[in-house]
């Protein structure tokens, strides 16, 4: 039977279980059948799902599918409304050394600070330079997207937490949290109810 878990991945945690540094084995024992789910940057955190279910894997990092995935993005300044709407409208940026240009996603300046746990260690304080929060909502996944989409508007990502894919959320998780979830739920809230289920 295949197995699920919803992880809060902490900032210098990387998404592989082995290797150099602070790994997903770090966090939990998890049974050796289980891969991350795409991944998430060292640098980055927030929602990670760990599972053995092929099916699963395939449907949310295949491009055609366009769930969505929504980031908090924590910036060095205070986006305008126009940086907002270029963000929302598709901007280009590098992949893979080829330009390119971003889907339509959703974009909002959040006005306050996202309740989320405090990132270790902290994001340097800089008394001259304020700083405000994105919430982007994107249905692609390109290497560094969010990071690359918030530079190239002229605002730099200072601290990023992925928050959600459709409606699976780290609300309420601590950093490094983790927690299993069966199948039905996690289809569930995938929007992924009308999809076969895989074998068990």
């Amino acid at each position: 039977m295949a197995r699920y878990f919803i992880v809060y991945k902490p900032f210098g945690v990387i998404t592989q279980f082995s290797g150099e540094g602070q790994t997903l084995a770090s966090l939990f024992s998890f049974p050796k059948e289980v891969y991350p789910v795409g991944r998430l940057d060292k640098d980055s955190e927030g929602l990670l799902l760990i599972t053995d279910d092929k099916f699963l894997n395939h449907h949310l990092l295949n491009p055609r599918f366009g769930h969505q995935r929504t980031y908090l993005a924590q910036v060095e300044g205070i986006p305008t409304e126009e940086a907002i709407r270029s963000l929302a409208a598709g901007v280009d940026i590098a992949v893979d050394g080829k330009n390119y240009h971003t889907k339509q996603a959703i974009a909002k300046l959040l006005d306050e600070s996202p309740i989320l746990p405090d990132r270790d260690p902290p994001i340097r304080y800089r008394k001259n330079v304020p700083d405000s929060w994105v919430e982007l909502t994107l249905i692609e996944g390109k290497n560094r997207q969010v990071r690359k989409m918030t530079a190239a508007v002229g605002f730099p990502t200072l601290r990023l937490v992925r928050w959600s894919m459709e409606r699976v959320t780290i609300e309420g998780f601590a950093v490094g949290e983790v927690r299993e979830i069966d199948q039905k739920n996690l289809y569930h809230q995938l929007g992924l109810t009308g999809f076969r289920k895989t074998r068990t």
